[in-house]
């Protein structure tokens, strides 16, 4: 299933067409603070350092498990197969950034006003998850002799068998830990902002996720949308399109395009694979990049060029060829990047 897919279907979910971080997605936040006010030592010092200890970035997790009010509340745990197995490790793991295209940044929007944006996921349990049922998924579909070729590998679970609702279920899990997780992040960054900055205030979280399935009635029929790497934009609803690196990103409304399933892009995308980047980008004329525009960033070493900017596709371009799905209602510009 490629990113950016969406795919309904009548009757049936595909684990891999929402694909294994279930639930990742984006929050954004405005604050009172004006940029220009904030000096290069309070947004290295105090806000970025600070930041740094406070998420655990990567494939690291907390040392000690967080307490259970950060995490999704009202699920019958013992009837969840795989989170059942993974939710002490999930306690740890709530409040951490992941690694790939993971991030966390400060930006600026075209009125001066400062903004926290975090892009974030399920963590390894969204893993778990999904590979646990897409392989249940495939031996069904083996059984019962699917006309789906497996080589395409998008085995399905039909509505009557007792094995939907079991994914249903943990995927729903997945999706509210995946909010859980951006929440707890960015209540420590805001902790940390105010620390720096007493007077520091902050608007209601913005939050969307990009990779999960949802019952939805399109063209008169009820119907399963799964969504990999894109974002619902139904007529008025909000959604984030972030950019790369050291690029735009976006606060965009929904036009509601029945053509793209009320949907938009989950971002700039990807015009080369991580293994080609670092084998093809030039890193300090990535890093020369990043410092002329004044954005605080951590490229330090060949590695790091994975999520470097000209690893995307254009956002402005990306932006452009949407306009029947969305219309911008904010333009913002990178200060500080932490990748994961």
């Amino acid at each position: 299933m490629p990113i950016g897919t969406v795919l309904a279907t009548n009757g049936v979910v595909i684990p891999n067409a929402v694909g294994v971080d279930i639930g990742c997605g984006m929050c954004a936040v405005k604050t009172n603070i004006r940029v220009e006010t904030v000096t290069p030592e309070v947004l290295r010092k105090k806000i970025m350092r600070g930041i740094r200890k406070q998420i655990p970035l990567g494939k690291e997790h907390h040392k000690q498990a967080q307490d259970e009010k950060y995490m999704p509340q009202d699920f019958e745990i013992d009837k969840l197969e795989i989170v059942k197995r993974r939710y002490v490790s999930a306690t740890k793991q709530v409040g951490t950034l992941g690694g790939g295209n993971h991030f966390i940044e400060l930006q600026k929007d075209d009125e001066g006003w400062m903004w926290i944006m975090i892009h974030s996921g399920s963590r390894n349990l969204g893993k778990q998850v999904g590979d646990y049922y897409n392989e249940k998924a495939d031996m069904l579909n083996r059984r019962w002799f699917s006309t789906v070729k497996s080589e395409i590998q998008l085995p399905f679970i039909p509505l009557y068998d007792p094995l939907f609702k079991e994914y249903w279920k943990e995927m729903e899990y997945c999706i509210a830990f995946g909010l859980c997780n951006r929440r707890l992040m960015m209540q420590r960054i805001e902790e940390v902002i105010a620390d720096a900055i007493p007077e520091a205030e902050f608007e209601p979280m913005i939050n969307i996720a990009h990779n999960y399935a949802a019952w939805e009635n399109h063209f008169g029929e009820n119907c399963i949308v799964h969504r990999k790497g894109a974002t619902r934009v139904r007529l008025g609803e909000v959604g984030i399109i972030p950019g790369s690196q050291g690029t735009s990103s976006y606060i965009v409304e929904g036009l509601g395009n029945p053509d793209s399933f009320m949907s938009c892009s989950h971002g700039a995308g990807r015009v080369m694979s991580r293994t080609e980047a670092v084998h093809t980008l030039n890193l300090e004329a990535e890093k020369e990049r990043l410092d002329n525009l004044g954005i605080v960033h951590a490229i330090r070493c060949q590695q790091d060029l994975e999520e470097a900017a000209s690893a995307y596709k254009n956002i402005e371009k990306v932006i452009a060829e949407e306009q029947d799905l969305v219309k911008v209602k904010v333009h913002l510009s990178p200060i500080a990047v932490i990748k994961g």
